[in-house]
């Protein structure tokens, strides 16, 4: 049974006369008995009762009724959904975002991708670090990252920096520096610092050390703590003070304040994938992202 033989089948018995059902069809009548003919005797049965006046359907023919009205849906969704496809707004997404990226730019990308490619799933996993975005990106399990721009990347990823964050400090809410409206970094230089992992784990850890050296001191101690929602409470729990990009001021945590810094430290926030493998729904999702993030 070819498609056609479906469509020349329902169109007959939607007007119950050859010559109007070969009219809609664009055919020649006889090319459509023939068809409806070579159906029949590949169904090894009579499906139409004919008389001179009127085509009626005999009970075989009624059964292929709710059979051939199927068929024809589920290949007219198949075309609406490949056209989905083909253009970006159907398909399913995995991103992978960076930890201090999680709580400000995840729930705004996701939010913005439902609205604007209904079409498309994703699937979301916050709280990681540069090198397991980059090994995610490298074996496919992600095919966006938002990352941490300075850390080294294989070859094999393409990454566009976004935008740029100041860093500010998170204290405890009974730290005696905590009522200032801004404070210069040299003011924690006898507090232990809570920050990211290092040997090479979080591109966050160098930084808060070089931001830390550039004010004139070496922390006096460190705690680190693998995600960034540990972090903050690990501030709230006085086990130190942190340095945060200004997003994850969207992380609210009891026991806590955000202070701005009277120097200019930033990082900045990139959009990985891999070179050459990205579909069109990845493409227009990273279109998404880039509009979200920037502005």
């Amino acid at each position: 049974m070819e498609l056609r033989h479906v469509r020349y089948f329902l169109a007959l018995v939607e007007e119950c006369h050859f010559g109007r059902a070969a009219q809609r069809l664009h055919v020649a009548q006889s090319a459509l008995s023939q068809q409806l003919k070579q159906l029949e005797r590949e169904l090894g049965t009579t499906l139409f009762a004919r008389s001179t006046r009127r085509v009626e359907l005999t009970e075989a023919g009624r059964h292929l009724v709710t059979h051939a009205r199927s068929i024809l849906a589920e290949v007219e969704r198949a075309e609406e959904q490949m056209a989905l496809l083909a253009t970006g707004r159907a398909g399913r997404v995995s991103i992978g975002f960076v930890g201090t990226a999680t709580y400000d730019v995840l729930p705004r990308i996701a939010r913005t991708v439902r609205a604007q490619l209904p079409g498309v799933s994703l699937e979301l996993r916050g709280e990681l670090l540069n090198p397991e975005l980059v090994e995610g990106l490298l074996s496919g399990t992600y095919d966006l990252a938002l990352l941490r721009t300075d850390a080294p990347v294989d070859a094999a990823v393409e990454v566009t920096t976004l935008r740029s964050e100041r860093l500010v400090a998170v204290l405890p809410t009974g730290h005696p520096l905590a009522g200032r409206r801004e404070i210069p970094l040299a003011a924690l230089a006898d507090e232990p610092i809570v920050v990211h992992p290092s040997r090479d784990r979080s591109s966050m850890h160098g930084r808060v050390l070089a931001a830390c050296a550039r004010a004139g001191f070496e922390p006096s101690a460190l705690v680190e703590v693998g995600e960034t929602a540990t972090l903050v409470v690990f501030v709230a729990a006085g086990h130190g003070v942190a340095l945060v990009p200004e997003s994850v001021q969207s992380l609210r945590v009891d026991g806590v304040t955000y202070l701005p810094l009277t120097e200019t430290e930033t990082v900045d926030l990139g959009l990985a994938r891999r070179a050459g493998r990205s579909s069109a729904a990845t493409e227009q999702v990273a279109a998404v992202i880039e509009t979200c993030v920037r502005h």
